[in-house]
């Protein structure tokens, strides 16, 4: 299938590693010349390098920290002047910690909701005016699981969650009539460079060996494993597509059909 996404341009945050790097490169696959961002220059410019040279596409590399405003609009600002339009917004950068309540700190919450949601909130401040006047573009939020499926292991991603996907949502409403489309993508775990640091939080918090911890989002999921990098960026890049502009307000799962945070099927057999 021809996404038709081909001389469209792209904006990606969390661009220089795991799903972010994916869907840049899936969408330059496609033909896409995308920017991307993260706050160290050093693998953002390798990651757009190696893009490149795989794509032969337009790859900017824009240095930002999204919890600064000031950093947000400088990368909306650089990359429109780059790429001359901005046809799609792709918000991923950002992470918030996983514990239970009384291991996460004032600032694992500060963090959490400054990166998560605050950081989406800040680049669409700043793009959206931009697809106005173009008269049209698309928005897909990468958002996560934990914000429709309630965990006690994952309060903090899951608050910034819910949040972003009700700004997802109310915001379809109200950009719909200037030919802007909005959707979430929620993927449940995923095998990233960040995987491994979750799982020694899974075993210190739940007092259980690694190897255990380890075993617990698989077992939670009916799949038997993870989601891997590319198959989050398949469908993001598929959601991102024109054929898909209809689809406003949309939220789609992509969690190998969990039916309970790993965390609850623990704490169920205990």
């Amino acid at each position: 299938m021809d996404l038709k996404l081909k001389g469209k341009t792209a904006v990606v945050t969390g661009g220089s590693e795991g799903i972010g790097k994916g869907i840049a490169l899936t969408l330059a696959r496609e033909g896409v010349d995308v920017a991307i961002c993260a706050r160290r220059m050093e693998p953002l410019k390798a990651a757009a390098e190696e893009i490149a040279k795989a794509t032969g596409r337009k790859i900017v590399p824009i240095t930002a920290d999204l919890r600064s405003d000031a950093d947000a609009k400088k990368f909306i600002a650089e990359a429109h002047k780059a790429l001359g339009r901005i046809d799609i917004m792709v918000n991923n950068a950002g992470s918030a910690a996983g514990g239970v309540i009384e291991h996460l700190s004032e600032d694992d919450w500060e963090k959490g909701l400054q990166l998560k949601f605050m950081g989406y909130v800040r680049c669409l401040r700043y793009v959206l005016p931009i697809m106005v006047k173009q008269n049209g573009g698309r928005v897909v939020n990468l958002i996560g699981n934990d914000g429709v499926k309630p965990s006690y292991w994952e309060i903090c991603p899951g608050a910034a969650n819910a949040a972003g996907q009700n700004l997802t949502k109310s915001l379809a409403g109200q950009y719909g009539s200037h030919n802007i489309s909005f959707c979430a993508v929620n993927p449940g775990p995923v095998r990233t460079e960040r995987w491994a640091g979750l799982v020694d939080a899974m075993a210190r918090d739940m007092k259980i060996s690694r190897e255990e911890a380890d075993k617990l989002a698989p077992a939670s999921i009916p799949l038997g494993r993870i989601a891997e990098v590319e198959e989050v960026a398949n469908l993001v890049v598929m959601m991102a597509s024109p054929l898909m502009h209809m689809a406003n307000g949309t939220m789609i799962e992509i969690d190998g059909g969990q039916d309970k945070p790993l965390m609850d099927r623990f704490r169920d057999k205990k």
